[in-house]
């Protein structure tokens, strides 16, 4: 049994299909198919059921491959070890990021970055909060920036900075007259939300002090898209700092402070505590955690 054949039978499981998990591999189907078998009959059982459109892992399979992703992971993480003895910033790392966040804290972060880590590369993919987390414990990134608390006893939380809301009501709303508006009245004039999945959502009716919505029938797909609902009367809403600044949708939305305690929601940084990328990553927290955005606050 051999690594290569480990991460064989880890691309079909993640695939499904011996043409796209060849493929990933840089062989034959043919290949790939005959080192499987050869690896099932070596271990004297199946590993995947065939006899479905899609190849999918016996019991028996799920249980192989999980101890497999570990093995795989082990022997990046001594290859890596052995790496940062140059430079741990000298490296790619696949970041991935939510999209309430990525687009208005993304600019900041590669500016910093470039200018601190020049050999450093970020590799970036907007997801939302569920498929980052199954994404960083599969292997497929390397680090999070998202929105806490995260619980998963497996993963280092670095936390960066708070990111307090404002208030988004139309113009003309009669709470758009008010200097601070109370989080509890922004509750209580039709409160907009996005779709279920994205955390922001979830951390809206916290604040808010709701356990959902009554009659809900509008929501948006994007932090974009709500605030255009915003300006154009459909509701209010709250929109994080970073994502308050200037565009053609915020000249129909007034934004105003909230009444103290504001709401806010808090921003780390997430890694796998076995990472080979362990000190890369910590190295990178501290560089973000200590050169904050404009309008956020530090943690106390």
């Amino acid at each position: 049994m051999t690594l290569q054949e480990l991460r064989y039978i880890v691309a079909l499981a993640d695939t499904g299909h011996f043409g796209k998990a060849a493929e990933i591999c840089h062989i034959s189907q043919s290949t790939l198919s005959t080192q499987i078998k050869k690896l099932e009959d070596y271990l004297g059982t199946t590993l995947f059921d065939r006899s479905l459109k899609q190849v999918v892992l016996t019991p028996t399979g799920k249980d192989i491959v999980a101890s497999a992703r570990l093995i795989l992971d082990e022997s990046n993480r001594i290859r890596e070890l052995a790496r940062q003895a140059n430079d741990p910033m000298e490296r790619t790392v696949n970041l991935g990021v939510i999209p309430t966040l990525g687009p208005y804290y993304l600019p900041h972060v590669l500016t910093l970055l470039h200018s601190q880590f020049p050999k450093l590369r970020l590799l970036l993919r907007e997801e939302m909060t569920p498929h980052v987390l199954q994404h960083l414990t599969e292997g497929r990134l390397d680090a999070g920036l998202l929105a806490l608390p995260v619980d998963d006893a497996n993963l280092e939380v670095f936390p960066l900075f708070k990111e307090p809301f404002f208030a988004a009501v139309p113009y003309a709303h009669k709470l758009a007259d008010e200097t601070e508006i109370d989080i509890k009245d922004l509750a209580q004039a039709g409160l907009l939300l996005l779709e279920e999945g994205h955390c922001l959502r979830d951390h809206a009716l916290e604040a808010c002090q709701l356990d959902g919505l009554q009659n809900e029938e509008i929501t948006a797909t994007s932090l974009e898209t709500l605030r255009q609902m915003v300006g154009m009367g459909l509701g209010v809403t709250l929109i994080p700092v970073l994502a308050s600044g200037g565009t053609t949708a915020m000249t129909q939305v007034a934004l105003r402070r909230l009444t103290s305690p504001g709401a806010s929601r808090t921003i780390g940084l997430v890694w796998r505590k076995r990472s080979p990328l362990a000190s890369t990553m910590e190295q990178l927290a501290l560089t973000l955690r200590d050169n904050l955005p404009p309008r956020t606050l530090p943690l106390i």
